[in-house]
């Protein structure tokens, strides 16, 4: 049975323009891979209300799941939690559950729950809250889309949360070859390789250094007897 697929759509005029480097991505790549939940995209799309929610209602059609990350916070370009709601006709304004939470971190924090603060507590009809144990707002999940915060760290937190809630299959496994030859050379081999472990998935990463041109050859898969013969292949081709 093929594993569940995912895709991730990354939020905020900041990573188009450079301004930040997105580092959420390579997180989340990572751990879908050890849950056994394949990421197949992952799109970038700047502040902009119909790219936000058309993203996500194409994305949510095509995978099992959806991960955003940004656009959830107190500000007005923080429109994230509109556009998913939009994406799937649900109502969104502040939910008690989750004012609640916002109130009591702001009372004891000394600090006041202003308006502001409080369009972090908008959430769309129907959805479960993401906990946050960083920074208390919540993200949310709403069907197969799970709507987290872009700071590195608040969404690792959520990822946290929201993962041990998901059906995976098998984790995808994975090992590299160096190979001390040019693309070229291996090619041909490589392609046969390919062909006869048609269950794996093989890709060559060239490499220059100090003059010497090579390529690590990585093969993955889900079954490790496969994948060691695979590797076994390899090394006998490429001695």
């Amino acid at each position: 049975m093929p594993n569940p697929t995912a895709a991730m759509l990354v939020i905020g005029d900041e990573i188009l323009s450079g301004r930040t480097r997105d580092a959420n991505m390579h997180y989340l790549a990572g751990q879908l891979t050890e849950r056994g939940i394949d990421l197949k995209e992952v799109r970038i799309v700047g502040d902009e209300a119909a790219e936000i929610t058309g993203a996500a209602k194409v994305l949510s059609e095509r995978y099992d799941h959806v991960f955003t990350s940004g656009g959830i916070g107190p500000t007005h370009d923080d429109i994230t939690a509109d556009c998913i709601a939009a994406a799937f006709d649900a109502p969104i304004d502040v939910r008690d559950d989750a004012r609640a939470l916002l109130a009591d971190f702001y009372e004891k924090s000394g600090r006041e729950l202003n308006a502001a603060r409080l369009r972090m507590a908008r959430i769309p009809d129907g959805a479960a809250l993401i906990d946050n144990p960083v920074s208390v707002a919540p993200g949310f999940s709403l069907q197969n889309v799970h709507v987290m915060a872009g700071v590195p760290s608040v969404f690792k937190a959520m990822v946290a949360s929201v993962l041990p809630t998901l059906t995976g299959g098998a984790p995808l496994l994975s090992e590299t070859l160096r190979v001390v030859k040019g693309e070229g050379d291996i090619a041909g081999p490589l392609g046969v390789l390919a062909e006869q472990f048609d269950d794996l998935s093989f890709g060559s990463y060239p490499f220059q250094q100090d003059g010497i041109y090579g390529a690590n050859l990585v093969v993955r898969g889900t079954d490790e007897t496969r994948l060691n013969a695979a590797m076994d292949a390899l090394r006998e081709t490429f001695a």
